[in-house]
């Protein structure tokens, strides 16, 4: 009887099935028929809702598109274990040269030097103890000099540090002397958020805050490390970051970047990094700055040059070339900086100027409202 029961309903089930699928609106076709349908008329042109791929064909970007760009631009989704803690017992992976090489010198002399000295020690240690226990020398020795181990015990500590001068000054070489800027960052720390200044790009200025546990998971990020504006750099770009602070010493650092600068109220810090894989890093403040200090979280955004130039628009910016820079601090003119800028042969000196190029994903002479969020930001800041 249960067995015809069971019979019966799913006969029932099956009937009222395409009533159903009526009462919904029309019957959703078969994915086999629907790639039939696709073989059988590939000349129809089908929408897109990625912007880049939309003006391929030459269209100068509604602001819409700008925006949604900018959108995806600066709400990447992070990827576990790049650029964030992940439980590793080792240093975070590197994305720049100057990271590389210190995580090589890391890896390839400190590690190996310091793991042999202590096995030395131990062994010397543990030799001594049984050696020289009271057992086995019931006379001690008197043996108050030996010329041949303290020549050892000095000179070997001497190629030592010899041996670790080398790389590490070539590595400090390298981090404190920048090749030329394609893009400056002015980053002052306040208590307790962190603001971002674009001087090549029309000086227009965001405010990051931390966002809390309960918004992080909601955007699928990790706790006490996501905000809500990140700063957003174009990859491959050498940004120069002058650092500096509005009321206490902060310090801004990236691991991922290898940067790590004091934020001091009245002075100017300048470092620099290149970031070459593109991603969204993590960092915090590294400086003891109030009761909020471990609230105060950042993140960079490191996308292609066009999602950049979006980004850009979106916060009423300008690139480079469609206005002059409004601070001394402004970097020059640059292909990684000014991506939409193309080269057309001017007059009979032959002299070349850049223009814009209308199949670019964003006009850059296109400026956008300014980003309410933004100044919601400053004024949430303001009051923390």
């Amino acid at each position: 009887m249960k067995t015809l029961l069971k019979l019966f309903a799913v006969a029932a089930a099956i009937g009222l099935s395409p009533v159903a699928a009526l009462a919904q609106g029309a019957p959703a076709a078969p994915a086999d028929a629907i790639s039939a349908q696709s073989q059988a008329d590939p000349a129809q042109p089908q929408e897109s809702s990625d912007p880049a791929i939309a003006n391929i064909t030459g269209e100068e970007p509604s602001n819409a598109q700008v925006a949604e760009a900018a959108t995806m631009a600066s709400r990447a989704t992070p990827v576990p274990g790049v650029g964030q803690p992940d439980g590793r017992m080792n240093l975070q992976d590197q994305v720049t040269p100057i990271g590389e090489e210190a995580a090589w010198f890391h890896n390839v002399i400190l590690l190996p030097l310091i793991a042999a000295i202590s096995v030395l020690v131990l062994v010397l240690l543990l030799w001594v103890v049984v050696r020289y226990r009271r057992a086995a020398n019931p006379v001690p020795s008197r043996t108050s000099h030996n010329t041949l181990i303290e020549i050892i015990w000095t000179l070997v500590p001497v190629l030592i540090l010899v041996a670790i001068a080398v790389p590490s000054i070539r590595l400090l070489a390298n981090q404190y002397s920048p090749p030329k800027a394609d893009l400056t960052v002015k980053v002052t720390g306040n208590q307790w958020y962190w603001t971002y200044s674009y001087p090549d790009n029309g000086d227009f200025e965001i405010v990051s805050n931390g966002l809390s546990d309960k918004d992080a998971k909601a955007r699928g990020e990790p706790r006490q490390l996501a905000v809500d504006e990140r700063m957003v750099v174009p990859v491959g770009a050498t940004v120069k970051v002058i650092v500096t602070a509005a009321d206490v010493i902060h310090s801004w650092g990236v691991p991922a970047f290898w940067v790590k600068m004091d934020a001091v109220p009245g002075r100017l810090n300048e470092t620099w990094f290149r970031a070459d894989k593109p991603g969204l890093y993590y960092g915090v403040c590294y400086e003891l700055c109030g009761a909020r200090h471990g609230y105060m979280p950042i993140a960079v955004e490191v996308v292609s040059p066009q999602q950049f130039a979006a980004w850009v628009a979106s916060k009423g910016g300008t690139m480079p070339g469609a206005a002059e820079p409004t601070s001394s601090d402004a970097t020059q003119n640059s292909p990684i900086s000014n991506p939409t800028a193309g080269t057309a042969t001017g007059g009979a000196s032959g002299a070349t100027e850049t223009s814009p190029e209308p199949s670019q994903i964003v006009n850059a002479t296109t400026s956008a409202p300014v980003s309410e969020q933004g100044a919601t930001n400053s004024r949430r800041g303001g009051t923390n």
